[in-house]
């Protein structure tokens, strides 16, 4: 993607987005140019608590609840691992085993692990582990093949 920024001295600002087929980052691109709030709404003990997808280290879904994960919380979210992924089209959240999603741009360290799955270390050294399901997709995703 190339990118073309310039500093103008007079006249009016404008944003030119030119696009083939609208993808994940170009839509993301387009939202915060819109001004739209991405903030998503969690459940704790203390009431309902607003964060930003950024924050989220990883989700959880336990006994068709789907919790959130981040450096200081754990909320609990409306919907499921689907319809999370499906609502925030961002490539930077994968999935990365029938009951869990990662942040990508989150995670510290990996490890590849025996049978062909992978030892992802997140921020705060929490350990997720990438399922053999997922792991070569993983793969890909961190070449840029995806």
């Amino acid at each position: 993607m190339k990118i073309d920024i310039r500093q103008i001295t007079e006249g009016e600002e404008s944003v030119v987005i030119r696009y083939k087929d609208p993808s994940p980052k170009i839509n993301k691109i387009i939202d915060i140019l819109n001004g739209d709030d991405s903030r998503l709404r969690g459940k704790t003990d203390e009431g309902d608590v607003f964060f930003s997808p950024d924050d989220i280290l990883y989700l959880e879904s336990v006994d068709d609840k789907v919790f959130v994960y981040t450096p200081d919380k754990i909320m609990k979210i409306d919907g499921s691992l689907n319809s999370f992924m499906a609502a925030i089209n961002d490539e930077s959240f994968f999935r990365c085993s029938k009951s869990m999603i990662i942040n990508v741009g989150r995670v510290e360290a990996l490890k590849s692990l025996s049978s062909n799955r992978i030892d992802a270390t997140m921020e705060g050294g929490e350990h997720i582990i990438i399922s053999r399901r997922y792991a070569s997709e993983f793969r890909r995703l961190l070449k840029g093949d995806r």
